[in-house]
């Protein structure tokens, strides 16, 4: 078996001290907050079928919340750590004989205490949980529910046969694990930057090999197999965005409804934004670029209005510094770019108060990012409650900054029929919109420009390593 998780020669190789080092994180975190005799217990994920059939969908992906804790990638486990002498155990399903014939080799309690450097493992049959915790003398189940500010999602709670026969707590974990997943230790961050690395070459890939008269889903399935066959990694963080023409001021293009299959044509603007994860930890890049390299004025001047956005937050995001003005900063650095170009009039901070950058950069600036491609915690600890305002409402965290954060900084510019219609209709808007010129935008689609980036006090870290002026661009292409 393998000590570590690694996808052979020239891929990442990783430690499960890193799980454990996460393991110490909680323990240490939750010490003195917590009654004598409290045990946090975790539920892994369970491999889903599609729909009513007895197949797999997609390749099974362990829970993030459990992954983080202990970096265990089978399905259907539990784990358990005693806070008060930060023991874990591990509690693997018992397999069937019949498992070897099907779906390889089963593994003993001792192959998953070496692989995965728990203290204890103990197969899970039907009283096993209740009687380990029995005889641990635990009194208190920190158990995890956890809501998503975005989705409205919840996580449950884990529960096991027996599990009422203890006191239950599903109050205190949570924020604890989530602001722990906020901060990066040195070993998540090496396994961020190589997933960032393989997500750059990726796309380095697709623009070298792109031309006009191929499809999207082609540059999809390109980028899918570099981070596959380079990288080793099997899962990608989302669901790829592999736009041109006037798609790629579609946000989320590449779902059911638009499944990245336009025909990519001489002119078109591409923006693809797309990342694999590593070990599950995740990368998100976008690039845009001109299907056939060579960047047109019209091209030049939104493109060149969103890197110098990208740039500018990159140096002013310090610690101490709030998200919410960093995304404020992005659209004023658009907005000035726009009213050189003789899209906009007037004052450019009234245009910031009065919104009109929600209608070229409707989304966010960025998010955490982490063992989710939007990680948790965006709303914790000093967070201000989610505007209501157009742009500032689609925020994903309203945090000030603080070192070994892991954020994604992506600001955009559109040109969307659907926004510039409804401000062009506005009495605030329409005074700093200069209609004729903006209309010779429609159809152009839009631009963003994504990195993935750790907050530093020394300076900034750009895990993303990609061709970004346009000369740069134009050069690579070529």
């Amino acid at each position: 078996w393998r000590m570590s998780f690694d996808r052979g020669a020239g891929t990442l190789r990783i430690s499960a001290s890193l799980f454990a080092k996460n393991r110490r994180r909680l323990v240490d975190a939750l010490r003195g907050q917590v009654p004598a005799k409290s045990v946090v217990l975790l539920q892994g994920g369970i491999e889903k079928y599609r729909y009513n059939t007895d197949f797999e969908d997609l390749p099974f992906r362990q829970e993030s919340y459990f992954f983080w804790a202990f970096g265990v990638h089978e399905s259907e486990c539990y784990g358990v750590i005693d806070v008060d002498s930060g023991k874990s155990i591990l509690f693997p399903p018992r397999l069937s004989a019949d498992f070897e014939i099907w779906m390889g080799s089963l593994n003993g309690e001792d192959w998953f205490k070496k692989k995965y450097e728990v203290d204890d493992v103990h197969f899970n049959d039907a009283n096993t949980i209740h009687d380990v915790l029995a005889k641990l003398g635990a009194s208190t189940l920190l158990v995890l529910r956890a809501e998503n500010t975005d989705s409205g999602n919840v996580l449950e709670p884990a529960t096991f046969a027996g599990i009422e026969k203890f006191a239950s707590n599903e109050v205190t974990l949570y924020p604890v694990i989530a602001e722990l997943r906020v901060f990066k230790t040195d070993e998540e961050l090496e396994v961020m930057r190589y997933a960032s690395k393989i997500a750059s070459d990726a796309h380095k890939a697709a623009m070298k090999h792109i031309e006009p008269g191929m499809y999207e889903y082609q540059l999809e399935s390109l980028f899918r197999h570099t981070s596959y066959y380079t990288g080793g990694c099997r899962h990608l963080a989302y669901t790829c965005v592999a736009a041109s023409g006037c798609d790629s001021s579609i946000l989320h293009y590449g779902h059911a409804n638009a499944p990245n299959s336009k025909l990519i044509k001489d002119g078109d603007m591409c923006l693809f934004d797309m990342g694999p994860e590593y070990n599950c930890y995740a990368s998100d890049i976008t690039t845009s670029f001109p299907a056939n390299g060579k960047f047109t004025d019209r091209q030049k001047l939104f493109y060149n209005a969103v890197l110098d956005a990208n740039r500018t937050v990159f140096r002013a995001a310090k610690p101490g510094v709030r998200w919410t003005s960093m995304h404020e900063l992005a659209e004023k650095v658009i907005l000035t770019h726009l009213k050189a170009g003789g899209l906009v009039v007037g004052d450019v901070d009234e245009m910031v108060k009065a919104r009109l950058g929600a209608v070229f950069m409707p989304h966010g600036l960025g998010h955490l990012i982490g063992l989710d491609v939007h990680e948790v915690g965006g709303y914790l600890g000093d967070a201000l409650p989610r505007s209501t305002l157009p742009g500032l409402k689609s925020i994903r965290t309203t945090r000030t900054l603080q070192e070994r954060m892991t954020i994604t900084i992506e600001p955009g510019c559109y040109f969307i029929d659907t926004l510039l219609d409804k401000a062009l209709a506005d009495e605030t808007l329409k005074k700093f919109l200069v209609a004729e010129k903006v209309n010779e935008f429609r159809g152009e689609g839009g631009v963003r420009i994504e990195d993935d980036v750790i907050i530093w006090a020394k300076g900034n870290e750009n895990m993303s390593q990609l061709p970004r002026t346009v000369e740069e661009i134009e050069t690579f292409m070529a």
